[in-house]
This record gives C-alpha cells, sequence and structure tokens, in this order.
C-alpha cells in the first residue's frame, strides 16, 4: 500500500505494531476515527485515555515508553490545560489535536516544544493528524545537516529539526558541511545560511551541486538579509528553497517537508525505473 497524505507526502505502507501511542481525548467520534486510520495504516493499536485520570494511569501503569501522544488541550479533570503539561513534563512527543485555537493559544503551543497542532476545524482533520503520525514515526530517516556560523541559530534549527524527529548534523562553516557531507552520503538536506566567513552559503550550494544533484540532495538557503535578490541568486546556484529569518515555524517545517518529499518521490520513481529495466 502507498499512503499519500493530503500534503502529497510518499509513504510506503511500512507498519508500526510496536509504537505505542497514547490518544487523550474525550470525544466518541474522534477516538473511532483516530483508532480506526492507525490500525489500518500503521497497524498500532492506540491507547485511548478519555480523563486526565485515564492518562496517569496509562503512564503509570505500564514500564513501555509511550512513543508519541496525541492529546486535546483540555480533558474531563483537566480543563485548564493539564494533561498537556503532564505529557510535556515528562518529556513525551506531542501532538496536540484540538478545537480550540487563537493566536495566544498557538504561541503558547510552541513555546513547549510539541511535535505539532492539528486543527478540528474541518472534514480532513482526522487525516491530517495521521499524516503528521506518520512523518513523526518516518523523519529518522531523514539526515538533515544545518551549516550557520552563529552557534544560537544552529542551536534553534537543531531543536526544531530534533522535535519532529529528524536526524541532525551541524556544521559551523562551509569548510565543516563539505567534509560531512564526504563522510555522511545519506544526508538528504543541507540548511545553509547565506552570510558565512569561509564559504558563503552561494558557494557552498555550489560546490555541493558539483557532486550531488537535486535528486540526491536538497538544499534550502536561509538569510536575515533584506535583500530581495538573495532568493534569486540561491536558486540560480543551485538551491532548491530560500527563507528569510526570522521563520515562522509552521512554514519552516511545512518546506522542509516539502523538498524531502519530493526526494522521497524521485527516489522511489528511480528505483521503479531500475525495476523495470531489471
Amino acid at each position: 500500500m502507498t499512503y499519500l497524505g493530503l500534503s502529497g507526502m510518499h509513504y510506503s505502507g511500512e507498519q508500526f505494531p510496536d509504537a505505542r501511542i497514547i490518544v487523550a481525548e474525550d470525544s466518541n467520534v474522534f477516538t473511532s476515527m483516530i483508532r480506526q486510520r492507525l490500525k489500518e495504516i500503521f497497524g498500532i493499536e492506540v491507547e485511548i485515555c478519555r480523563t486526565y485520570e485515564d492518562l496517569m494511569m496509562a503512564n503509570e501503569l505500564s514500564e513501555e515508553p509511550v512513543t508519541l501522544a496525541i492529546s486535546n488541550i483540555n480533558l474531563p479533570g483537566a480543563e485548564n490545560g493539564e494533561a498537556l503539561e503532564y505529557l510535556l513534563d515528562l518529556n513525551i512527543p506531542t501532538i496536540v489535536f484540538t478545537g480550540t485555537f487563537q493566536e495566544q493559544t498557538r504561541e503558547k503551543l510552541l513555546a513547549k516544544d510539541i511535535v505539532d497542532y492539528i486543527l478540528k476545524d474541518s472534514i480532513f482533520a482526522v487525516e491530517m493528524l495521521v499524516e503528521s503520525v506518520c512523518r513523526f514515526l518516518t523523519n529518522h530517516r531523514h539526515h538533515v545537516l544545518i551549516v550557520d556560523d552563529s552557534p544560537t541559530a544552529r542551536a534553534l534549527l537543531s531543536t526544531r529539526l530534533k522535535r519532529y524527529n529528524f536526524r541532525v548534523s551541524v556544521a559551523e562553516s562551509g569548510a565543516k558541511a563539505i567534509d560531512l557531507l564526504k563522510k555522511n552520503a545519506d544526508i538528504g538536506l543541507v540548511v545553509t545560511d547565506y552570510n558565512m566567513p569561509d564559504i558563503d552559503g552561494f558557494e557552498l550550494t555550489r560546490r555541493i551541486r558539483s557532486v550531488r544533484g537535486s535528486h540526491e540532495l536538497r538544499v534550502i538557503g536561509v538569510s536575515s538579509s533584506t535583500d530581495r535578490l538573495l532568493s534569486a541568486r540561491f536558486l540560480k546556484a543551485g538551491g532548491n528553497d530560500f527563507m528569510l529569518r526570522p521563520f515562522i515555524d509552521e512554514e519552516f517545517y511545512c518546506r522542509v517537508n516539502q523538498n524531502l518529499d519530493t526526494l522521497v518521490q524521485i527516489k522511489s520513481m528511480q528505483a521503479q525505473r531500475n525495476a523495470r529495466v531489471a
């Protein structure tokens, strides 16, 4: 089976029967739909917790670590977000599934380092949730290299990507990035700053393209400059995408996903073509 998410995500149909997923939700409709879809697509038997007490019991009565939690902001017995705080205090990766959303709520959620948030505002809400779960379960296959001479910027991007379960390497210079790329053929995405002292982002992208094409590795350029021509120059140098700082979290993650989805689809088509030739 091949699963294509709403965003065009390519999924090979691998099952994850050993993944432990807890759903903290009191709606019978949504829990039924989530349970059915995750069982059907990933072979996962989810644990349903309809109250705050159920959630604490599920965690405390089992020594098996929780792979991922899906939680409403409010549950019976935890009407002020205590359930979400409980999960995050335990460092359990959590996707928030909620019908309550305002700008202030968004900022608070992202500040808590949740994996993602999905709104119950359309008929596609459960499918969007399934796709988010799929990404979390499979993102570890992707190795991303962050290149930036700023320790703060490297740490910020690394934290964001690790939150989504990517494997991440960092380089403080273009020269270090080239060295890491030679040693790690599995790196599929480079996120590089433009303004670096030794080799700038343009030159790094050119050197990458001299040995690895877009069908093997994607490059996203980033900059805090106000020069609107930078994006064109990055693309002309062989980049695949460009973003200006400061990022909006959701946009950054979507750009990363889109580039990696494209890479996966290209490799899938190549594999199919090679199989036909063989």
